[in-house]
């Protein structure tokens, strides 16, 4: 009970970032992507904060023996700069330019009532069920 409600607590606290960030607004993100038009950069100044925010936590916490709540750190094993990273990466990045959603941000947008919200989710679910399709696990 305590894990569900520290999720619930961890995705509301993100979801208000974003919306007071602005990021659930595809104008503002399209406009800080736009740096050779009427660029904004005000959202690079969300994304320094949460990058110094990350650095400084993860530090810390990683010095810990395990997560308050879990037996141990769940971290990823893949420590390379590989093909499939760059394809999903560049992937990532044209979708959030045509689009001026990131897929935390289009959730939170679903909440407004945002029709192309919920199709790019819509979208990012099939594309992610298609990549499983293709791609099996090899371990």
């Amino acid at each position: 009970m305590i894990k569900n409600l520290s999720t619930l607590f961890c995705g509301t606290l993100f979801g208000l970032g974003l919306v007071i960030s602005q990021m659930v607004n595809p104008v503002k993100v399209l406009a800080f992507l736009d740096i050779a038009g009427h660029w904004d950069p005000s959202l690079a100044l969300v994304m320094a904060s949460a990058l110094i925010t990350l650095g400084l936590a993860h530090k810390l916490i990683l010095r810990r023996p395990a997560p308050i709540l879990e037996q141990s750190f769940h971290l990823p094993g893949a420590t390379r700069i590989d093909a499939r990273l760059l394809i999903g990466a560049a992937l990532f990045g044209v979708g959030w330019g045509l689009s001026g959603f990131c897929p935390g941000a289009a959730i939170a947008a679903i909440g407004y009532g945002r029709t192309e919200a919920l199709l790019f989710t819509v979208a990012m679910c099939a594309g992610i069920w298609l990549f499983r399709l293709i791609h099996r696990p090899t371990h």
